[in-house]
């Protein structure tokens, strides 16, 4: 089961995600309210996949002060249900 599964519109959470670089791991996280969640198609080429195309698990999210962020997720994002 994705995680995008059992999020909805409405829900507030947290996104902590990991960007692996040489000397450690870069942190970022994100606090919001979701929006929007599902896959979303990339521009890059991937075979045997629906149209082609590499999909990646998105979840779109309005923070405290209504900017939209727009969270592709991967094997180092982790997703927590907020309050």
């Amino acid at each position: 089961m994705n995680t995008t599964d059992t999020l909805s519109p409405g829900v507030r959470v947290r996104i902590t995600q990991q960007v692996p670089r040489q000397t450690g791991a870069m942190t970022i996280a994100v606090e919001g309210t979701v929006t929007r969640v599902g896959q979303g198609k990339t521009g890059s080429w991937f075979a045997h996949s629906r149209d082609k195309k590499l999909w990646l698990d998105r979840v779109e999210l309005r923070k405290d002060d209504g900017e939209m962020v727009v969270c592709n997720l991967d094997q180092y994002s982790r997703v927590e249900v907020v309050g």
